[in-house]
């Protein structure tokens, strides 16, 4: 009894840290609808920070010109990525609007041959049941109309119930710039200033901790680029095998849409059968195929064993982690499941580690 009082009191100022820690982390998943533009704020602060300290060191700035030197670097550095996400931007679409013009102009022959082939499809379907099933059928058939409406009204009403939510995320989103720029110039300050809030043994810990997230943080994105440079040369190997012009750049789209969980491979799928609709109708079945397939690697070859291994996590485990992220929190769940299983790993680890000396 006493020995476990005499641990607590040694270590009571990280059991109150961590403490601390759980309930900050409890309030930013309770708001997280809103304040979700400046953790996006965050994270690029976050990637864009090594760039801009390195840049600084190496040009040096002296004088009058070293207490402006930041914020320019900061500017060139957002003028930079602007252009290159313009000029990707406009390649992407000047390659695919082309398609989509083709794809345009035969809609309606592909919409009338889709329906006297589903209208051929169903009638034969329909013949092969019994009288009764024919008649369930229908009346399934023309209660649709009523189950739409239903569901139109109830999507209408809980669009209205989330415009005060998107408004204001809206608002977040459009001084995404100006907080990232702030976060950019000032992060010295704003750490310094952080710790100084502390006590010295809580600080300790602030310090102890965040590294660790920096460092289960930097080896997550980096499993994610692996992923997405893989599944872009995937991509682009099986549209060149099928002659596909526009494999270059559909490749390009797999490759970023990967960094948007769950819908973005299917996102980047879909505009791959319709572009392939579009300038080679006869090889669309086979584009989805592909697709298919880079799917069905990335879920159960790439994702467990690049996460896992850069995460120091079993697939195994890694597969559990995906399934249960979204069945409890659906995307968010999938996104935050596996590096959040790593971290409190590691900060276990750290506090064990901490308890025993």
């Amino acid at each position: 009894m006493s020995t476990d009082g005499g641990v607590f009191r040694r270590n009571r100022t990280l059991i109150f840290f961590l403490l601390a820690l759980i309930v900050v982390f409890g309030l930013l998943y309770a708001l997280r609808s809103t304040i979700l533009p400046f953790i996006l704020g965050v994270v690029m602060a976050y990637l864009l920070l090594p760039l801009v300290d390195w840049a600084e060191s190496k040009l040096a700035f002296k004088g009058r010109w070293a207490k402006v030197a930041r914020p320019l670097l900061i500017l060139l550095i957002f003028i930079l990525a602007l252009g290159v996400g313009g000029l990707f931007t406009f390649y992407l679409i000047t390659a695919v609007s082309g398609s989509f013009a083709v794809l345009f102009q035969n809609a309606p022959d592909y919409v009338s041959k889709g329906l006297a082939m589903w209208k051929e499809w169903f009638e034969t379907f329909h013949r092969s049941l019994s009288p009764a099933q024919q008649q369930q059928l229908d009346q399934e058939i023309s209660g649709i109309g009523s189950k739409l409406g239903a569901a139109f009204q109830d999507a209408f009403v809980h669009g209205m119930k989330v415009i005060p939510g998107t408004f204001s995320m809206i608002l977040g989103f459009a001084g995404l710039p100006l907080f990232l720029f702030y976060i950019l110039k000032d992060s010295r300050e704003l750490s310094a200033s952080f710790y100084s809030f502390l006590t010295p043994g809580v600080a300790r810990h602030a310090r102890n901790i965040l590294a660790i997230m920096d460092n289960v943080l930097g080896r997550y994105i980096r499993a994610q680029v692996i992923v997405g440079a893989t599944v872009a040369v995937l991509v682009f190997t099986g549209l060149s095998i099928l002659g596909i012009k526009l494999a270059p750049a559909l490749a390009v789209v797999a490759g970023v849409f990967e960094f948007i969980p769950t819908i973005g491979p299917w996102l980047s799928g879909i505009l791959g059968v319709v572009v392939a609709l579009a300038i080679a109708p006869d090889k669309a079945i086979w584009v989805a195929v592909v697709y298919l397939a880079v799917q069905l690697s990335e879920n159960l070859l790439l994702v467990p064993r690049v996460h896992g291994g850069f995460l120091r996590i079993n697939p195994a485990i890694l597969l559990v982690l995906l399934a249960l992220g979204s069945y409890l929190a659906g995307i968010w769940g999938m996104i935050l499941f596996p590096p959040l299983a790593a971290l409190i790993v590691q900060v276990y680890r750290y506090v064990r580690q901490s308890v025993e000396d």
